[in-house]
């Protein structure tokens, strides 16, 4: 079935509402969409029905979902499916066949039950032509597309495939997994609440204001029943709000399953509302989520959280790439990669310095574990180097001091002992907490600061800039903040500093030739191969740390910063899209190429060989290089040499 035989007017009225709650017809005028209003139908399709087949079938009108979902995928000559994405309420449907003027490019099958507006394909082409912020939005969103296919073609050519990494974490939306909203009013006893969660056969029930069955006060598990009923003994009579947790945290129904994962792991939260339209429609778990996956993040989470030796981390570190690569085959950005390895050795090392604390008793002051350099930009890859340092609070006496001394230096070195047998290589340059220049108090830490910013010498910036981007490992962050605010307020008076940073950022030279060819290594080692991480990748974090000490933005990451520096009005959108798309396509560039390695038996590097990619990546990885000298533009202008 290509196109239901039975499609129905609907009240204009109706047709304009809903444009106007979806891009890009929301910035369409009223006399337009009136128009076009007239001109719209819905209809009705059961899950099941394929409404469009690639390569067949003559697209005559623009999809619009307005409730349901349909998923978009190819087959093989072999039959063989490929998932390529998932589409819901508000998603289009047939715009690129239309402009281009060809039949579907893909299937298109409903996989619930959906209702279509459907605007004609004259109708649409006319807004196309005739209104270019409306043309825009399709355009940008067909280059997003070959991005996409730049990305597939780097995962399937690089990474081989293998049995049960048929993954959704970014296809599916968390909606997708929400069946029925149960709840009870707090008033309810706790028998009646667990009777009811024995019924349906649920592990919590959300627990709304009496007065008001829209107003979800709090949430209420199995695990409250056991640890707050059964163990305390608890009468069962008590009403149920005096076990609840709350306020209940929450997420969009539109929300990716990789973005509500991230979420559950970074707060520890197993249980989240998912909100539609401002009203909750039901309860996410790490369960629900667990099950999308056979290589899930969330297991090798939970068995991080739960070890008790520090030696029992060593193999759940090894384990961290197996994960990724589940990542990468279903698609992730480099972002939501770099995120996730960040979230993983993060509970890794925070797990290690618990057992650690438990194991030498508590410290003699507070204090933090800093990360820094790709560790504190969360932006590691495959065992990037250990980078890291101890700032403590200042020690009130001189015994104090002795004590500090002597805990931290025993601390840093069965700490840093212990990361190496968990796979994190020692740094060359011996920027690490076991070096004693790299564990200070909070006033030592902060004159190193002030020297570098106050007295900046070009050569010892070059090897201090990795401090620029500490953050917070583990421990007393309120450290680390006081770090960071005096770094800001003393990078805001010198701009002399900045422009040396910005100078060094810009000698950097764009590995591009004056005929747009790759400047390869000519001999040693890596001969006619590319170091991605130098040559591509660091002018974009140094341009993003010498804007964020500028502006005070206390953001680490990359992109965070790029995003921040947009958000402030410091750079223009299109550089700040292109720059984001740039940094992405390198960053994903090299995890693949790193990932290939390690499975090949190989230590990881920087180093890929332009000849081996596909005429489009090297394509994509040219453009991405050119945005370099947009990047130097604005610091020229920003610090000129005259």
């Amino acid at each position: 079935m290509s196109q239901s035989d039975d499609v129905h007017t609907v009240a204009p009225e109706m047709a304009i509402s809903f444009f106007k709650e979806i891009m890009p017809f929301n910035s369409l005028d009223d006399v337009t969409l009136s128009r076009i209003a007239t001109h719209c139908r819905v209809d009705f399709y059961p899950k099941g029905t394929r409404l469009l087949t690639a390569g067949e079938t003559d697209i005559t009108h623009l999809y619009l979902i307005q409730r349901g979902g349909v998923k978009a995928f190819i087959e093989d000559d072999q039959g063989e499916i490929s998932l390529k994405d998932f589409r819901g309420e508000g998603a289009y449907v047939g715009a690129l066949g239309i402009i281009r003027g060809t039949p579907a490019n893909l299937n298109i099958e409903t996989v619930e039950d959906t209702f279509c507006f459907l605007l004609p394909r004259e109708i649409f082409l006319e807004l196309v032509e005739g209104t270019p912020a409306f043309a825009q939005f399709y355009l940008k969103s067909f280059s997003e597309k070959i991005v996409n296919t730049a990305y597939n073609e780097l995962r399937h050519h690089k990474v081989s495939q293998r049995s049960g990494d048929d993954l959704y974490l970014f296809s599916v939306r968390v909606g997708d997994l929400v069946k029925t909203l149960r709840k009870i009013p707090g008033d309810a006893s706790i028998q009646d609440a667990a009777a009811f969660m024995v019924e349906f056969k649920v592990g919590s029930l959300l627990i709304h204001d009496p007065d008001d069955d829209d107003n979800i006060v709090g949430i209420v598990t199995d695990k409250d029943l056991r640890g707050k009923v059964v163990a305390a003994g608890l009468g069962y009579d008590q009403p149920v709000e005096t076990i609840m947790s709350g306020p209940v945290q929450s997420v969009l129904s539109q929300s990716l399953c990789f973005d509500v994962l991230l979420k559950m792991m970074e707060t520890g939260i197993h249980h989240l509302a998912v909100e539609r339209s401002e009203r909750v429609i039901g309860v996410v778990t790490s369960h629900d989520i667990m099950l999308l996956q056979g290589h899930s993040p969330y297991y090798l989470f939970k068995e991080i959280r739960g070890q008790q030796k520090i030696s029992g981390l060593y193999d759940l570190a090894q384990k961290i790439p197996e994960v990724i690569r589940g990542l990468i085959n279903e698609g992730a950005k480099a972002g939501n990669i770099t995120q996730m390895i960040a979230i993983l050795n993060d509970h890794i090392l925070e797990r290690m310095l618990t057992l650690l604390e438990a194991e030498l008793g508590p410290p003699p002051v507070p204090y933090c574990w800093l990360l820094m350099g790709s560790e504190g930009r969360r932006e590691q890859t495959f065992k990037t180097d250990q980078d890291n340092a101890i700032l403590y609070a200042d020690p009130q006496s001189e015994e104090e001091k002795q004590a500090a001394e002597t805990y931290f230096a025993a601390f840093a070195k069965k700490a840093i002992d212990h990361l190496v047998n968990c796979g994190y290589p020692l740094c060359p340059g011996e920027i690490m907490a076991i070096n004693p220049k790299w564990c200070q108090p909070l006033s030592v830490w902060k004159g190193y600061f002030t020297k570098w910013i106050n007295s900046p010498d070009p050569t010892e910036l070059l090897h201090a800039s990795i401090f620029f981007d500490f953050r917070s490992g583990f421990g007393d962050g309120t450290l680390a903040r006081q770090l960071r605010r005096h770094l800001n307020a003393e990078s805001r008076k010198q701009d002399i500093f900045l422009f040396h940073l910005a100078r060094q950022c810009m000698s950097t030279r764009i590995p591009l030739s004056f005929f747009k060819n790759f400047i390869v290594n000519k001999d040693g080692e890596h001969k006619n191969h590319l170091n991605i991480k130098q040559k591509g990748l660091t002018p974009f974090v140094n341009f993003a740390r010498v804007l964020s000490l500028k502006h005070t933005i206390s953001e680490t990451n990359t992109l965070a910063r790029l995003k921040a520096l947009h958000d402030g009005d410091f750079i223009d959108h299109r550089l700040w899209a292109a720059a984001t798309d740039a940094y992405e396509l390198q960053m994903q560039q090299r995890l693949i190429h790193q990932l290939a390695q390690i499975e090949e038996g190989v230590l990881p590097d920087n180093h890929i060989d332009p000849a081996q990619l596909s005429d489009l990546e090297r394509r994509m990885l040219k453009e991405a290089f050119t945005v370099v000298e947009k990047l130097y533009s604005v610091l020229d202008r920003m610090y000129p040499t005259a």
